[in-house]
């Protein structure tokens, strides 16, 4: 069962460019824009910035859509038996209750702004990562899938498969 919190109604808000909460992942730095907390539990926004090479395990998400729109760099996405390329300005939705995964390609990082339909994801993201300790990228580090299992089952996630291996 997912995590419940009280949400409060929406309201209107804005961020500058720097400001956020900031998550580190594996090897990954994301800013969460918007959270269930700050829109009603309507939308989850997140500026995910991520190494070559990064891929989550394939994984389905039960109670949210997902969806990635590329600022920098390039994504190959997996949807069900779907397989997308995805670069600078592509749009990918993920429709809950479908498997799927991503991994970054190509040199240098990848940019993508992660909407969730509704909110929430961020708990998931909270547990399984940890505070940023500074601005940028962390340490090479590479994911503790073990970890992410057990707080993605809490959230109503579910990994079926590894990441996607070296492109």
């Amino acid at each position: 069962m997912s995590h419940l919190q009280e949400v409060h109604p929406a309201r209107p808000f804005a961020l500058g460019d720097a400001d956020g909460e900031q998550i580190w992942f594996g090897d990954s730095a994301f800013v969460f824009k918007a959270t269930a907390e700050s829109t009603g539990g309507e939308l989850f926004l997140m500026e995910a910035t991520m190494p070559s090479g990064f891929s989550p395990p394939l994984h389905v998400h039960h109670d949210e859509h997902e969806a990635f729109y590329v600022l920098e760099g390039k994504l190959e996405v997996v949807c069900g038996s779907e397989c997308y390329e995805a670069g600078p300005g592509a749009f990918a939705f993920l429709p809950s209750g479908i498997a799927h995964t991503f991994r970054t390609t190509g040199e240098g990082v990848t940019r993508v702004l992660t909407f969730a339909l509704p909110a929430g994801i961020e708990h998931f993201f909270r547990e399984a990562g940890r505070p940023a300790e500074g601005p940028g990228l962390p340490p090479p580090a590479a994911l503790d899938i073990e970890l992410i299992e057990s707080v993605a089952i809490r959230h109503r996630i579910q990994l079926v498969g590894p990441p996607l291996g070296p492109s």
